[in-house]
């Protein structure tokens, strides 16, 4: 049987789907080390800590031959292309004689300035009457500055505290996979649990955090005393998909307890 990571329906081997809400199921494989089940995007095994990257990629063999480059052609080598005779002229352009000339068109006259109202008390040609023309801005002064208009992006981060200390773990924001744990010579922990009170139910290798664009994913990858998610236990193999406020308990007894908080 598979169990939905989503709401822990029971569907039967072999199903990519959720029957119940239709979330996509994960794909279990085998360590080719050790046997157990894993889940087959795993980039370690939770039982042994076998390397499963490193075992799907096969040796690539090296190319035999390099191709040979193809010389250019010589120019003595371009066939002779054959000679085109010049085109005809066109016969020059005679006015028809019956149409007559077409007269100018006529320029319309200058208008006039348009100026203010005249006071009849004061002369036109005094200067400090005339009008002043309208000062119009430059486009470089209209244009907005460099950046006021850029839209800022926002990162979604996310933390973990810890119930029994009310200590807050700030998840990495440049990993894509974060190990929980305690320090070991094979997968060494991102979120370093040894320091916490109860953490000797805590396996060495005991769940991974999966960060994508949009959400959290959260998988036991195979420890000792099990992941129990809001006080429900979550298949090895198996990923939940974490929401802000979920219950992270690892290993039984509700002992080692994070809330989710995003």
């Amino acid at each position: 049987m598979i169990v939905c990571p989503n709401c822990n329906h029971q569907n039967p081997d072999g199903a990519v789907q959720c029957e119940a809400c239709y979330t996509p199921l994960p794909i279990l494989t085998s360590c080719p080390n050790c046997g157990a089940t894993v889940q087959a995007d795993a980039s370690f095994c939770g039982q042994c800590g076998f390397n499963l990257k490193a075992a799907q990629v096969a040796p690539v063999p090296a190319e035999a031959a390099v191709a040979q480059a193809v010389p250019d052609p010589k120019p003595d080598d371009l066939p002779e292309l054959p000679v085109i005779e010049p085109l005809v002229p066109p016969d020059p352009l005679i006015a028809n004689p019956d149409l007559g000339s077409i007269p100018p068109t006529e320029e319309a006259p200058d208008e006039e300035p348009v100026t203010g109202g005249t006071d009849p008390t004061t002369s036109g040609d005094d200067p400090a009457n005339a009008p002043q023309p309208m000062a119009i801005a430059s486009p470089a002064a209209m244009s907005p500055a460099p950046g006021a208009y850029s839209t800022q992006l926002q990162t979604q981060t996310a933390r973990m505290l810890h119930v029994q200390s009310n200590t807050i773990l700030e998840l990495p924001t440049n990993l894509t996979v974060i190990h929980i744990g305690k320090p070991n010579d094979r997968v060494p922990p991102d979120i370093d649990v040894s320091g916490f009170q109860n953490s000797e139910i805590v396996s060495r290798i005991h769940a991974d955090i999966r960060v994508e664009p949009d959400a959290f994913y959260i998988e036991d990858v195979g420890s000792s005393n099990g992941t129990y998610i809001n006080n429900a236990p979550l298949p090895a193999g198996n990923r939940h998909r974490l929401r802000s406020g979920d219950r992270i308990a690892l290993g039984k007894g509700d002992k080692v307890t994070f809330l989710f908080q995003v």
